[in-house]
C-alpha cells in the first residue's frame, strides 16, 4: 500500500479522468483489468487504454509475454470521488490516496478521481505504483528488496500520456522532499527490511529506492550488476554481502547515486502509442440493480470481519428487493450473507442468480462455500463431494479462475482429507494465475515442504520475506529460518497455520 502525506504541489485528475456533476456508473472491461466508475463513457473507455498501455509498456521493456489464462484474473479498479472515500473504505488508514489488495477471488484497487485536498498526490501515481507491485510479483518469481520492490513502482508509476507517446521513468517529483532533506545511507536502505525504520526513513526507501532503481536502469557502467545482485540475493545471500559483491562496493555505489541525483538531465523510455496495442474494451452502464448496491459492492469486495460484514449485509437487505431478478446483484448479495455468516441467505441468493444466470461464476463459488462451511470438520464424503460439485461447475466455466481452484484442494484440507493429485495440481495452477495472493503462498510452501521439495519452499516463501509492508515479525521471514535450521516439521505446523486457519471470504486484512 502507498501512504502519501499532504506537502506535495499540484494534483491531476487519476488517469485524465473529468468529474461529472451527475453520471451513472459504467463498468469497463479490458483484458488485464475491469473498472467501475461513475463517470462517462469516454472517459472510462480512456482510464482502460491508459492502464493496458502501462501492463503493455512494462511486458515491452521486461520482454514479459503473456502468460496464459492471466486474463480470467484481471484487476478490479474501483474509482471512486474522492481520497477521503478511499480512506472510509480502507478503514484505520490515514493519509493514503488509494489502495490495492491481491486476492485469489480477484484482486482489487481503490483509486479517487481527485486528491483530498490541494496539495495532495495524483491519484493515477498512486494507482500506477501498486499495478506495478502486482505485474512484477504476477510475471516473475523472483524475491526483491524493499528498495527496488518499491524504487521499481516510483519508477512506474509518474509515467506520463504525451501526445504520440507513453514515457516511463519520469522524474518523481513526489518524492524530492524525501531525496533533499532525509539522509539514508547505502547500508541502511540495502537492510531496509530488517532494520525498524521511523515514518521518514520508510518514506526515503521510497525516495533512495526510486533514485538507485533510476540509475541502475540506465547506467552502461553498471549494467547486469543488477540481476548479479538479485540472483545472488535469491539464492540466500544477505542483501548487504550481495550488494557489496555485485556493484563492486557500496559506498562506491552510494557516491555513484549522489552524483546521480545532482545530474542535469533526466533519462526516461519512450514508447511510441504505436508498440502498445490496446485489446478491445467493452464498456457497459451498469443496471438499476447495480447501480443502487455499487456502494455496498465496494465494501463488501474491500473486506469485511463478522461485525462490518453484517452492517454491510443489513443494508443490502434494505436495498435489494427490487433486484431479486438480477443476477449479478443476487451473485453480490450471495458474498454480502457469507460474509455475515447468514449462510442460508446465502445459498438463496446464488440460487435466485443461478436461476438467471446458470454460468455466474460467483453465485457458483458462494454456493459451494456455503456447503463446505456447512460440512465444517465432517469427514462425511458425501457432503465434500456436493461441495466440491459446484466447485467444478464454477472450473468447467472457467478453467483458469483461479479461487474455484483453489478452494478445491482447501476443500480436502478442511476435510482432514489428503488432497487428490488433481487437487494439487489446481493449487499450484491457481498460484501460477494469481502468485500475488499471500494465502497462496502459504499452501503452496506447506504443499511443497510435505512434498518433501524444502527448496520450492524456500523459493515461494522468499518474496514474502522481502514483502515491505510486511510487520516487524515477519511470518515468512521467520519460516524460512525454520527451514534453514532443518526444523521442518515446526515450519510445516506454522504454515498451515498462517494458510488454513481462516476459512474462504473476504476478511479485512
Amino acid at each position: 500500500m502507498m501512504r502519501f502525506g499532504g506537502w506535495v504541489a499540484g494534483v491531476a485528475l487519476a488517469l485524465g479522468m473529468a468529474t461529472p456533476a451527475a453520471a451513472e456508473w459504467r463498468e469497463a472491461r479490458a483484458k488485464h483489468f475491469v473498472i467501475y466508475a461513475n463517470t462517462g463513457e469516454d472517459d472510462i473507455r480512456r482510464m482502460a487504454t491508459r492502464l493496458e498501455q502501462l501492463d503493455g509498456a512494462m511486458r515491452r521493456m521486461h520482454a514479459v509475454a503473456e502468460q496464459p489464462g492471466q486474463t480470467s484474473n484481471p484487476v478490479t479498479v474501483y474509482t471512486v470521488a474522492s481520497a477521503n472515500e478511499v480512506q472510509s473504505l480502507c478503514g484505520k488508514c490515514p493519509n493514503i490516496a488509494g489502495f490495492y489488495q491481491p486476492r485469489a477471488s480477484g484482486s482489487i484497487a481503490f483509486t479517487p478521481r481527485r486528491g483530498s485536498s490541494e496539495g495532495s498526490i495524483d491519484p493515477q501515481i498512486v494507482l500506477f505504483h501498486e499495478y506495478a507491485h502486482h505485474f512484477l510479483l504476477g510475471n516473475a518469481s523472483t524475491a526483491y528488496p524493499a528498495w527496488y520492490s518499491e524504487g521499481y513502482a516510483e519508477f512506474v508509476s509518474t509515467a506520463t500520456f504525451d501526445k504520440e507517446a507513453l514515457r516511463v521513468g519520469v522524474a518523481a517529483m513526489h518524492r524530492a522532499y524525501s531525496l533533499l532533506r532525509t539522509d539514508m545511507n547505502i547500508e541502511t536502505l540495502f537492510d531496509s527490511a530488517r532494520r525498524k525504520l521511523s515514518v521518514e526513513q520508510r518514506a526515503a526507501v521510497y525516495a533512495r529506492g526510486w533514485l538507485l532503481t533510476h540509475y541502475l536502469m540506465f547506467s552502461k557502467e553498471r549494467e547486469n550488476q543488477l540481476g548479479t545482485y538479485l540472483r545472488q540475493l535469491n539464492e540466500g545471500v544477505p542483501s548487504l554481502k550481495a550488494g557489496e559483491a555485485a556493484f563492486g562496493g557500496l559506498k562506491a555505489l552510494d557516491k555513484d547515486l549522489d552524483r546521480y541525483l545532482n545530474s542535469s538531465r533526466i533519462t526516461n523510455v519512450i514508447l511510441p502509442y504505436t508498440m502498445l496495442p490496446v485489446p478491445p474494451i467493452a464498456v457497459r452502464t451498469l443496471s438499476e440493480g447495480e447501480q443502487a448496491m455499487i456502494g455496498l459492492r465496494m465494501r463488501s469486495e474491500r473486506g469485511v470481519n463478522r461485525e462490518t460484514g453484517r452492517e454491510v449485509y443489513d443494508r443490502a437487505l434494505r436495498t435489494v428487493g427490487p433486484y431479486g431478478d438480477d443476477p449479478v446483484v443476487q451473485g453480490w448479495l450471495a458474498e454480502m450473507a457469507y460474509d455475515a455468516g447468514e449462510d442460508a441467505a446465502a445459498e438463496a441468493a446464488a440460487d435466485r442468480a443461478l436461476a438467471k444466470d446458470p454460468k455466474s461464476v460467483q453465485a457458483l463459488t458462494y454456493k459451494a462455500m456455503v456447503l463446505m462451511r456447512r460440512a465444517g470438520n465432517s469427514r462425511d464424503a458425501a457432503r465434500w463431494a456436493e461441495a466440491r460439485r459446484w466447485i467444478v461447475k464454477a472450473n468447467r466455466l472457467d478453467p483458469d479462475a483461479a479461487e474455484p481452484l483453489s478452494l478445491y484442494y482447501r476443500s480436502y484440507r478442511m476435510a482432514g482429507a489428503k488432497p487428490t493429485n488433481a487437487a494439487v495440481q489446481g493449487l499450484y495452477r491457481a498460484f501460477e494465475l494469481v502468485p500475488q495472493d499471500q494465502g497462496l503462498r502459504f499452501m503452496v510452501a506447506a504443499q511443497a515442504i510435505e512434498l518433501g521439495d524444502i527448496k520450492g519452499a524456500r523459493a515461494t516463501l522468499r518474496p514474502l520475506a522481502f514483502d515491505p509492508h510486511a510487520p516487524a515479525d515477519n511470518p515468512a521471514a521467520q519460516l524460512l529460518a525454520l527451514l534453514d535450521s532443518d526444523k521442518v516439521q515446526e515450519a510445516l505446523a506454522r504454515i498451515r497455520g498462517n494458510a488454513e486457519q481462516a476459512a474462504p471470504g473476504g476478511e479485512a486484512p
